[in-house]
């Protein structure tokens, strides 16, 4: 192929090819060629013209492929207009003789249409360039049109499209030949024609005016014509031409000029809505042409007609676009409803028909004022339709209004429910009414109406919560006051049963009594239904309605009604056989029918207990249920000959019982009716195979039964669409009725499948039978083998005894049930029974494959595949292959070739390649030879799906077929005509298949897969090019897949730019882009794979292609404007399907995840367009309410005021949905940026790193931007959107809180905010704001509050005080809140609201104690501690005045908490009524949000508990100095009765064990979704609770209890990995320690006490380890301390695990250092082990010591690292300070454990003076230092027994030494001074012998100094240390030895000192050393004045050295001090110290 890329074509390389490689290789070659010639100057190409025109023009004679000649036209259109355009006369000309020719070939047929798609490549491109020499070219064409085939017409009229639009309005003169022209086609027989006559029009009307004004009716009528018989496509093309006509026609400006000479006509707005109405009802039999038949009446007007005229009259309102809709609502809506008035009895003679009128008015309103309108003029929309439907309640004649009525309620209730809470201004509006006049209508006469009502009731509900409760009071209240009107039972009761089923779309809920209300009123409706014959049947059916829809509120509600429920469902059925008997004899017409009614409704009821109640369903309930289920059956039975003796009234109310009892048997399970299951299987067969029906409703009944996949080659009615909604009813046929509310207004209260639209349930005569075919599957496969046999035997006989039509209905019912029964065999892996059964269920499906039904034949290949699924026997599979194979080879009919060969790919789909690769073989030759059969494109259609099947299934087995059915494919595509775009569907799945079963082999650089590479992205570029958008489709994926698996080989470039022009194609349909769905869902698909890897790639060609294109291309998104994201945000607002949204938001969110941080600005722009644009209300309150609060600062009013900048918006008016999103990607944004660049987060390093570069961009310098936005969002009118903007203030606080403000030090950059944050939060308050939106504000209170950004007491008041008010509002407990919502919910706001107070609580306490001990490091949450400038004892004060109520509130939280958290075996303690804030009732629902805040609410309650030190007596003083009333909660008395007083004690008690209870039962089984927060908060509470001596005495006394509470933390420690959490936990170990101590010593204290010092023998002995010193584990206290603490040691340091370094003792590795979160845990460990000693006893001492000095000298061991400067590391000091601990421990000196404790010791010094020489030489890392100065402790902080054993003592005094010897200044300066510490050591036989060893040592090192005079820093400090370790030895030393020490010291004393000369010239090392000699000397001579004077005296030189040195200082002084007023003679003074003190 790459030969292929050259200018020229190759042709040598060309004519070396086979056939299909040769069109493969020209339409390669043309592909490069388009855009090569692009790239190539115009006189290269000018060059090479002549030898390239004659190339491309030889290739027409080489009948080119359809894909081929529109690029080969093209290219030649390009080349001339690039180079010369001389020789264009002769093309043409060329072209047209071919055209001309005579030849008729099929041969010559592809010649012929390429010249013609040539011409109109050419005129398109070069237009008026080539003169007039259009007018011979269309009359050529036009003659050739009159004897062409379909294939030419069809080429024919896209040519004449592209000649007219090259033209303009030049080609006047051919304008009426055209148009005649076209006419003709677009009635052709072909749909593939009538399509392209539909684009030439199309492309006419844009210059023949005639057409929309003279020739407008005509048009019109030609229009309609062409609706009839048409498929989607021609429905699409066509009302897109008669809308854009008629909306043409209203809003053209005719010129008035003489130019205009034809008497032009204007068109007004009624005219053109008269004549799509004539066309809507009357279709296309003209105006006055009123036919014989419609005169007789007979003549409905064909469906699809009505479809296409309904979908133009939403292309003629989207053209004219949503303002002009806005102006003319009016005159519009009353039009539309008019189409289903009286006025026109055609339109609603039959049910059916009124049904399907009454979709298609609802699709155009639905489509209109929902897609075009935005919300402000939707709510304007609201008030037009609600004073329609007063009008209409006032009109008289019931027939006349209803469907108007109908149509005008479901779209009014599908308005409020798009627009959510911001509908709420209009209905509280009172000039509306819009509430009264629905509920007005519900008393209409008409069923449907008081259903529509009812619906528009549940959609109100649905959108407005708030309104649930109230709506169903009121029609509660109505139902009760109304019992005796037929009317109003029915219509109220529907009302409430829509009402019910809105609650499942509340969270938020309804009062729980209401489920006992409307429990009793149902059982009074069904008792009272016999009183009064008129209302019996009302009264019955609305009984059980209201029971049914009461099961959907859930197990929580049904299962207080239950035992009344069961008790009514038994009733209604009598209790045996007998009674039946009579029953039958007894009634007439009328009981009978209120009985039938009554039974279905209780089956009805139950049926929704099942479904919607599972949980309930037990043993004994289901034992309950059975009774009368085989009473229930037998009336099925009867119910035939009770027909017949009672005639037709019965007839409808036998079908729905019938119904209802198969609906209940098939979701019970068959075991439950086992023994009625002939009797019902007899019934099914019976219903299926019934002699009056006559309705062959194929589409409901088989498409569940068939495989997805499979339906695509079926109608592209069963694939989704925008049209769905109205082209479903095309789908039924004509005779059926679509789904409508009044056949089952059971449904009403039932979850709609597809989104928000009416339920749609078919008419009770076809939903017998779908229910049937299901139920028959269950029954039949449950039932003995003989039965079985018996039925299918039955069934088959009843098909060979019908004839004609009624045969194939029953064909269609028996082969669906068998499918069903089929279908659950195989899925409960059953078997189908004896070899007859094969045979019967065989022929069935044989039968149904060649049915001329396609449905039928596509659920009989899947019934074939799951029958070999069944049998599972590979003989028999092969055997059904083996038929389908003869078949294929001997049949020559459609029917059959399409259904086998779709059977054999079914068999490979469920059976897998079956088994041996023969068949395969056999299979896909068959195939091959089927997709090329040219003559049927059915045919090829069905086989090459089933090859995609065979594809799929084949996987690695198929790759020996890839390459011949790759150039199958591409040989089809080449050259099947366009016009069979369900072909090309079919390649393309294949070619899908294909590229998947390759997967990443497509990477590879060899020849092969390079070619087959190649192939498939040619296929897909001939796909791209088709004109059918499921094609398109298909090579969107087939790339897609390409992309995933081979990215590089895929043009990114070109690929974007076609997603991008189908998504943003400026289509005037409704939607934004592509007419089709499935289109743009592959769009959306492919692009959000494509961002997930390259989506700034993506972005920047989707901007490229928007700079590159022409102005015109998107009018709607401008991509240059608002890039790809912005475009996709737009579209999102448009979009409806749910689906295609969802990938709009990923698309987003990926992109945002990749490139929000670099395009910062554009995206923050984005969002806040969209929050900006929302209505303009909300804007203007906003400001208002922030001028009052901010009075002087009006600088912030400048942020929220309304926006000036209108004009330039590309949102218009975005739904609240969007802007939720919009305000949720804030949030996002906001998280990204934490991740990138510390900058966003620092406004002084932003605004210094913008000035660097400007393109840099921050968050930090947006945040105006981010407040104003969350404060737009946060005071919406609708809910969500207040729920988003809170969170994004939240998040705002959370990130900004600490971000300090440059210009003002000691202040943060939100401070000047805090109005703005004030403003946003008030409105969340008042009392009509919903619990959930005040529960976040709430949230949001406290953070801002915690946040410690306000320091100003009076400001924080602000939005202190707006949480004081809702603390008064929730003191009157559950009680007191609103009763709009659940219990529940008024439970979340009252644990909000008590949870922000904790939290403000918590950090207030926190702020007062870092404010107290500055320099003591508090445990607390550390991201709260903020050095915030406030008062620290001001917010206390704040909260200090609420404390008492809070306290109190506080603790019946918890204890409500610790009830809902108690086993389910404990329900039957708790109390009946619920706890403080909850109802036993909503306890479930109740126990999320106590899960949501329990934890601060703990830990404030552990905090103020601390703060009273379990003090206050009673917990009504607290409380007694509040002015607000407290509630009286039952806190604290238990539940026993109030009369006993607990003790305070007892109180204390009860408090402690509530938090600690609560504390230990969440730590010891931690969920995996328990959060950091909880977690911390939890042990910070328990913390608190330590820190006071009251609680810490109860848990010392408690052994067992504090064992627990370690083994807790244990495992909190083992699961958790957060240092955070594992410090908190380990400061709670260590108060747990203490604790135990405490109470250690209070023993031994009060023992001693009260034996009396005599007795101390006998003392018993206190602590652990008791008299043996055992420790027990699992009873003992210290032994799981040290499992604990062990676990932390050796998590991080491994090495101390023996078992885990591999050999027993010390393994010598290189020290490390930890981490600092690693080093905190290690140091926290190794506190708690030096205080366990001082828990136990003498014996138990000695048990534990060895651990606790292995673990502790291994710390130190393993961290020892040599630090710079001779630091010791934070491990180390640890290890160090808990040795001291450890040793200095009274155990080690206590009689019972002394000697074994000198022993234990002993080794541990051994063991830090082994690490210095180990084993092997490697252990030479260790810090000489940390073990010198371990070695130093145990001599210092031990008895002198342990160290002053000579091999020990020998050894110390060596290392000593050896550190001296070493070289490194810091290693000496620490040795001096550990010496130093040892010397001064009081015992002298410790002391001694280290002096008598390193003195002279020392000695001779200062010495050495002396000699060579010190010359840095560091020598000067070693040379001050040795005299320190000198002076020290001098005053230790006896008496007698003194005098030759000092005369050892003073002569290098002296040697340093330098006379007044020298002293000015001398460094300052040597000053300094000068300086401190002269003052040890004046502290050394005065205290040994004798030993001094002689040696002075006895040393001349000496003396003169001395005398010198004091004179200098004396001058110097006198330099330094001249001015002193006190220097009169310094010199003389110190001169004459000097001599009264020596000499």
């Amino acid at each position: 192929m790459e030969l292929a890329h050259s200018l020229l074509l190759n042709e040598e390389a060309y004519n070396q090819l086979g056939e299909v490689q040769k069109a493969e290789f020209i339409f390669e070659w043309l592909r490069y060629l388009e855009k090569l010639l692009l790239a190539t100057s115009r006189n290269d190409v000018r060059e090479k013209q002549k030898t390239l025109v004659e190339q491309l023009l030889s290739l027409l004679n080489s009948s080119p492929g359809p894909p081929t000649r529109k690029l080969l036209a093209k290219n030649l259109a390009i080349l001339y207009s690039i180079g010369d355009t001389f020789s264009v006369h002769e093309a043409i000309d060329k072209c047209n003789d071919l055209i001309r020719s005579k030849d008729d070939s099929p041969s010559y047929l592809p010649t012929k249409l390429a010249a013609v798609v040539c011409l109109g490549s050419l005129y398109k491109k070069l237009g008026r360039i080539l003169g007039n020499t259009f007018t011979d070219t269309v009359g050529n064409i036009l003659k050739a049109m009159k004897s062409a085939e379909s294939q030419g017409r069809y080429e024919i009229m896209l040519s004449l499209q592209n000649i007219l639009n090259g033209l303009g309005a030049a080609a006047a003169p051919c304008h009426r030949d055209v148009y005649k022209a076209a006419r003709s086609c677009l009635t052709d027989r072909s749909m593939a024609v009538r399509c392209a006559a539909a684009k030439c029009l199309l492309e006419l009307q844009n210059e023949a005016i005639f057409m929309w004004s003279t020739d407008l009716d005509s048009v019109a009528t030609l229009c309609f014509k062409s609706f009839e018989g048409s498929n989607y496509d021609v429905r699409i093309s066509v009302s897109k031409l008669l809308g854009i006509i008629l909306a043409k026609a209203v809003i053209s400006k005719h010129p008035g000029t003489a130019a205009s000479r034809q008497s032009i006509r204007r068109v007004s707005l009624e005219e053109v809505l008269e004549l799509l109405g004539t066309g809507f009802l009357r279709g296309s039999s003209g105006f006055l042409r009123a036919s014989g038949d419609m005169l007789k009446g007979t003549s409905s007007v064909s469906r699809d007609v009505r479809v296409g005229v309904t979908q133009a009259y939403v292309v003629f309102v989207s053209t004219l676009g949503g303002a002009w809709l806005e102006k003319n609502f009016a005159a519009f809506f009353s039009h539309i409803l008019s189409l289903v008035s009286q006025s026109h009895p055609k339109a609603t003679q039959t049910q059916i028909d009124a049904v399907c009128c009454r979709r298609c008015v609802s699709f155009i309103l639905r489509t209109t004022i929902g897609g075009l309108l935005g919300e402000k003029a939707q709510l304007a929309a609201v008030k037009d339709i609600c004073q329609a439907i007063w009008k209409l309640k006032k009109v008289m004649d019931v027939a006349a209004s209803q469907h108007m009525l109908v149509c005008a309620l479901q779209e009014l209730g599908n308005l409020i429910h798009n627009l959510g809470t911001t509908a709420a201004p209009l209905l509280q509006d009172s000039s509306t009414g819009l509430l009264d006049s629905i509920l007005s209508v519900i008393l209409h006469p008409s069923i449907s109406v008081r259903l529509a009502a009812a619906w528009c009731l549940h959609c109100i509900a649905v959108a407005l919560p708030s309104y649930l409760t109230p709506l169903l009071d009121r029609c509660l209240e109505r139902l009760t006051g109304h019992k005796s009107s037929p009317e109003a039972v029915t219509g109220f009761s529907f009302a409430v049963a829509a009402l019910l089923g809105a609650v499942k779309h509340c969270p938020l809920g309804i009062p729980h009594g209401k489920g006992k209300i409307i429990m009793t009123l149902a059982e009074d409706l069904l008792c009272s239904a016999a009183q009064n014959s008129r209302l019996s049947a009302q009264r019955t059916q609305a009984g059980w309605l209201l029971i049914s829809a009461l099961m959907t509120l859930g197990p929580a509600v049904v299962s207080h009604h239950l035992a009344r429920v069961l008790l009514l469902w038994k009733c209604v059925f009598p209790p045996s056989p007998k009674d039946l008997e009579t029953e039958k004899s007894r009634g007439d017409s009328f009981t009978w029918q209120v009985t039938l009614e009554g039974r279905a409704g209780a089956l009805c009821a139950i049926k929704s207990f099942v479904s919607h109640c599972g949980d309930l369903l037990t043993e004994e309930v289901i034992q309950r249920l059975l009774p009368p289920l085989p009473c229930a059956v037998d009336l099925l039975t009867q119910l035939s000959s009770i027909l017949k003796m009672y005639g037709s009234p019965l007839k409808t109310p036998s079908v729905v019982y019938r119904q209802r009892l198969y609906e209940l048997l098939i979701l019970l399970p068959p075991e439950t009716y086992e023994g009625n299951l002939c009797a019902i299987l007899r019934e099914l067969a019976a219903d299926l195979t019934a002699p009056d029906i006559q309705v062959a409703a194929s589409t409901f009944l088989l498409p569940p039964l068939c495989h997805q996949d499979d339906l695509l080659i079926l109608s592209p009615l069963l694939r989704e669409t925008d049209h769905r909604f109205i082209e479903e009813q095309l789908l039924l046929g004509n005779g059926v009725a679509c789904g409508s509310l009044e056949y089952d207004p059971y449904s009403i209260y039932e979850k709609d499948v597809e989104g928000d639209s009416v339920p749609k349930p078919l008419p009770p005569a076809l939903s017998v039978i779908s229910s049937a075919s299901k139920l028959f599957g269950v029954v039949c496969a449950h039932v003995g083998e003989t039965q079985r046999l018996l039925i299918l035997e039955q069934l088959l006989d009843s098909i060979k005894h019908t004839k004609g039509a009624r045969q194939q209905v029953v064909q269609l019912h028996v082969v669906s049930s068998v499918s069903s029964f089929l279908k659950y065999v195989a899925g409960s892996k059953g078997c189908l029974g004896p070899e007859e059964m094969k045979r019967f269920a065989l022929t069935l499906v044989t039968g149904a494959l060649e049915s001329p039904n396609p449905l039928l034949r596509c659920a009989a290949a899947e019934s074939w595949a799951r029958l070999a699924q069944v049998v599972d026997d590979g003989a028999f599979a092969a055997g059904l292959a083996q038929v389908s194979f003869d078949k294929l080879k001997s049949a020559r009919d459609v029917v059959t070739r399409t259904g086998h060969s779709l059977a054999l790919g079914s068999l490979h789909r469920y059976l897998g390649g079956i088994s041996s690769s023969q068949h395969l073989n056999s299979c896909i030759a068959i195939l091959y030879t089927l997709a090329q059969d040219s003559t049927s494109p059915d045919v090829q259609t069905w086989a090459l799906h089933s090859l995609s099947l065979i594809i799929d299934s084949a996987g690695p087995l198929y790759y020996v077929h890839v390459e011949p059915t790759l150039s199958l494919i591409i040989m089809l595509l080449l050259n099947v005509p366009p016009t069979h775009a369900e072909v090309h569907q079919s390649l393309g799945r294949c070619l899908n298949a294909l590229i998947t079963t390759l997967g990443p082999e497509l990477q590879g650089n060899s020849t092969s897969i390079s070619t087959l590479r190649t192939s498939c992205l040619l296929g897909c570029a001939v796909m791209q090019d088709n004109p059918d958008c499921l094609v398109q489709a298909q090579a969107i994926s087939c790339l897609q897949q390409l992309h995933m698996f081979a990215p590089r080989h895929v043009n990114l470039s070109s690929l974007v730019s076609c997603l991008c022009e189908i998504l943003l194609d400026n289509s005037v349909l409704v939607n934004l882009c592509s007419p089709y769905l499935l289109l743009r869902r592959a769009v959306l698909a492919c692009l959000r794979q494509l961002v997930q890897r390259e989506a700034a790639e993506v972005s920047e060609h989707a901007v490229m292609l928007a700079k590159d294109s022409r102005e015109e291309l998107t009018p709607d998104a401008n991509i240059r404007e608002v890039g790809l994201e912005g475009a996709l945000l737009i579209l999102l607002d448009k979009e409806t399907d749910e689906r295609l949204c969802h990938d709009i938001k990923e698309t987003l969110n990926y992109m945002l995840t990749s490139m929000a941080v670099e395009k910062l600005s554009l995206w923050l722009k984005l969002c806040k367009d969209v929050l900006a644009a929302s209505a303009d209300f909300t804007a203007v309150t906003c400001v208002d309410t922030m001028q009052e609060e901010e009075g002087d600062k009006g600088d912030d009013a400048s942020v929220l005021t309304t926006r000036r900048d209108e004009k330039s918006h590309p949102f218009t008016n975005p739904r609240w949905a969007t802007r939720v999103f919009a305000a949720e990607c804030v949030c996002r944004i906001i998280n990204q940026c934490e991740n990138a660049n510390s900058a966003h987060f620092d406004i002084a390093l932003a605004q210094e790193m913008k000035k660097r570069d400007s393109r840099n961009d921050f968050l930090v310098l947006h945040l105006a931007d981010l407040i104003r936005m969350a404060f737009m969002a946060a005071t919406d009118h609708s809910d969500q959107l207040r729920l988003s903007g809170l969170e994004m203030l939240l998040v705002v606080i959370r990130r900004f809180a600490t971000v300090p403000e440059p210009e003002f030090p000691g202040h943060v950059i939100l401070e000047q905010y805090q109005a703005n944050v004030g403003a946003a939060l008030r409105p969340a308050f008042t009392s009509e704001t919903p619990p959930d939106v005040t529960a976040k504000a709430c949230q949001v209170c406290s953070a801002w509050i915690a946040s410690g950004v306000v320091s100003d007491l009076n400001d924080l008041r602000r939005v202190h005080q707006l949480l004081v008010s809702s603390l008064t509002k929730i003191q009157a407990g559950k009680e007191a809140l609103s009763h709009l919502y659940n219990e529940s919910a008024s439970t979340m706001e009252i644990l909000a609201v008590l949870k922000a107070w904790a939290e403000v609580y918590i950090i207030a306490v926190q702020r007062h104690k870092n404010h107290r001990q500055p320099l003591k490091t508090t445990t607390c949450l550390e991201d709260s501690i903020r050095n915030g400038s406030c008062s620290s004892d001001g917010l206390l004060d704040l909260v200090y005045a609420d404390l008492g109520t809070l306290s109190r509130l506080w603790l019946a939280a918890l204890q409500d908490f610790a009830l809902l958290t108690l086993p389910s075996e404990f329900a039957s303690q708790l109390p009946a009524e619920g706890g403080a804030f909850y109802t036993a009732e909503t306890s479930e629902n109740a126990k999320l949000h106590y899960y949501n805040s329990w934890a601060l609410i703990l830990h404030a309650t552990a905090l103020w508990l601390t703060s009273t030190g379990f003090v206050v007596a009673d917990p009504d003083e607290g409380a007694s100095n509040l002015s607000r009333p407290v509630t009286p909660t039952s806190m604290c008395q238990g539940s026993s009765s109030g009369a006993t007083i607990k003790s305070p004690e007892d109180v204390y008690t009860d408090r402690f064990h509530l938090i600690l209870g609560i504390s230990v039962e969440f730590l010891c089984s931690l969920r995996s979704d328990a959060t950091m927060e909880s977690i911390t908060a939890c042990l910070h509470a328990l913390q608190a609770l330590l820190d006071v001596p009251w609680p810490r005495s109860k848990i010392g006394s408690d052994q067992d209890l504090g064992i627990e509470l370690l083994n807790v933390l244990h495992r909190v420690i083992l699961t958790r990995e957060s240092p955070s959490i594992q410090l908190a936990s380990l400061e709670v170990v260590r108060q747990i320690i203490c604790a135990a101590q405490e109470h250690v010593k209070e023993k031994r204290r009060s023992a001693e006490v009260d034996d009396g010092a005599a007795e101390k023998e006998t003392l018993p002995e206190f602590g652990e380890g008791k008299d043996t010193g055992g420790l027990v584990p699992g009873k003992s206290l210290v032994f799981a301390t040290l499992e604990l603490c062990v676990c932390i040691l050796v998590r991080q340091l491994p090495e101390l695990n023996p078992k885990l370094t591999g050999s027993p003792g010390v393994k010598a590795t290189k020290p490390q250092i930890l981490l600092e979160d690693g080093s905190r845990l290690v140091s926290a460990a190794l506190v708690i082990l030096s205080e366990l000693p001082a828990v136990c006893s003498p014996e138990g001492s000695i048990s534990i010591l060895p651990t606790i000095l292995y673990l502790t000298i291994g710390v130190l061991r393993e961290t020892a690292v040599k630090l710079p400067g001779g630091q010791l590391s934070s491990t180390v000091a640890a290890s160090l300070q808990a040795l001291k601990g450890i040793l200095s421990s009274p155990m080690a000196r206590a009689e019972k454990s002394r000697t074994a404790w000198t022993d234990l010791l002993r080794s541990a010094l051994t063991t830090i003076l082994d690490c210095w020489d180990p084993v092997d030489e490697t252990h030479q890392e260790l810090d000489e230092v940390s073990l010198l100065t371990a070695i130093t402790v145990f001599i210092l902080s031990t008895s002198p027994e342990v160290t002053t054993i000579p091999c020990l003592q020998k050894r110390c005094i060596d290392k000593f030494k050896a550190t001296l010897e070493i070289k490194d200044p810091v290693v000496q300066i620490k040795t001096y001074q550990l010496l130093h510490s040892i010397f001064q050591y009081p015992n002298p036989a410790v002391s001694y012998p280290y002096i008598y060893s390193l003195a002279s040592c020392i000695m001779e090192k200062l010495q050495e100094i002396d000699k060579r005079k010190p010359e840095n820093t560091a020598e000067l400090q070693i040379f001050q240390e040795g005299i320190k370790v000198l002076e020290t030895l001098v005053t230790v030393a006896e008496e007698h030895h003194r005098s030759q020490l000092v005369a050892c010291l003073l002569p290098i004393l002296i040697s340093f000192l330098l006379d007044e000369n020298s002293l000015g010239s001398a460094t300052s090392i040597m000053r300094n050393l000068h300086d401190f000699a002269l003052q040890n000397l004046m502290q050394i001579g005065p205290q040994y004045s004798s030993v001094f004077k002689s040696l002075v005296a006895s040393s001349p030189a000496l003396k003169a050295r001395l005398e010198a040195a004091i004179k200098g200082n004396q001058e110097s002084v006198k330099v330094k001090i001249p001015t002193s007023k006190y220097t009169k003679s310094p010199g003389k003074n110190s001169s004459i110290q000097l001599k009264t003190s020596f000499l």
